[in-house]
């Protein structure tokens, strides 16, 4: 039972958190040098990670889409399975679960040691607000940082699927994305870009929350850092099938 309450307080908190972040919104002006130093830190830093692994999910998706469909399906439509696939679900998930480890992380570990070295308390002694001065920034370039990284991560997966389905499974090229743009949907795109917006925001909202939440010195600052991974992990796995149900018409 006490388990059970500590869940709903800790749910709670995270509602009433996240609420007074928004709140502050009317001070986003203010904090727009910070905000694009956010953004640069999110997205330009992470380039190198992306690009690694959408590149390695893209050639997995082509080996995968020509050993399954093998037989079934003419291998001209590996294009339209890798473009889909890559567009609706692999981008947008698999940039979050490596930005939760990176970037929700990093957050949550530099919130945490400010937190446990009392850096928060002088803040607010000095009349700054850490709402305004330090999560809102963080939160907001996560919003909109996410969906680009998205867009680079379908880039790179396509194209290196591309790549090895022309150079080991020899389809043609124009075949490739031909039918690949015969098939698409603009849902496809907008439906993982939609996810994308709520995976960055629960990432760096779960990293700064849990940041703020530290105590215990180091080994708090350890512990907030795990569990800003593990929580962000499962958050983004329940947002990405609510997002796809209601987008894709499993609901209905």
């Amino acid at each position: 039972m006490n388990r059970s309450n500590s869940i709903i307080t800790i749910i709670g908190e995270f509602i009433i958190f996240n609420a007074t972040v928004f709140s502050h919104l009317i001070k986003i002006r203010k904090r727009f040098p910070e905000i694009i130093k956010q953004m640069k830190r999110i997205g330009y830093d992470s380039l190198p990670l992306i690009a690694v692994t959408s590149a390695f999910t893209g050639l997995v998706t082509s080996v995968q889409a020509s050993y399954q469909t093998s037989g079934y399906i003419p291998s001209s439509l590996i294009g339209v399975l890798v473009g889909k696939s890559t567009m609706i679900e692999l981008a947008p998930v698999l940039t979050g679960l490596v930005l939760a480890g990176k970037v929700g992380a990093s957050i949550a570990a530099e919130i945490g040691s400010m937190k446990v070295s009392e850096q928060l308390d002088a803040m607010e002694t000095m009349a700054i607000d850490p709402v305004d001065y330090l999560y809102l920034p963080r939160i907001i370039a996560g919003f909109v940082i996410f969906p680009l990284l998205t867009i680079f991560a379908n880039f790179i997966g396509i194209f290196s699927a591309f790549f090895l389905s022309v150079f080991k499974y020899n389809i043609n090229a124009f075949s490739f994305f031909n039918n690949m743009k015969e098939f698409f949907l603009p849902s496809d795109l907008w439906g993982g870009l939609i996810k994308s917006i709520f995976f960055g925001l629960i990432v760096t909202a779960v990293g700064c929350f849990a940041g703020s939440k530290a105590d215990k010195g180091a080994e708090g600052v350890g512990k907030v850092t795990t569990l800003t991974v593990v929580y962000s992990s499962i958050l983004i796995l329940i947002m990405d099938f609510i997002v796809a149900a209601i987008l894709f018409g499993g609901l209905k």
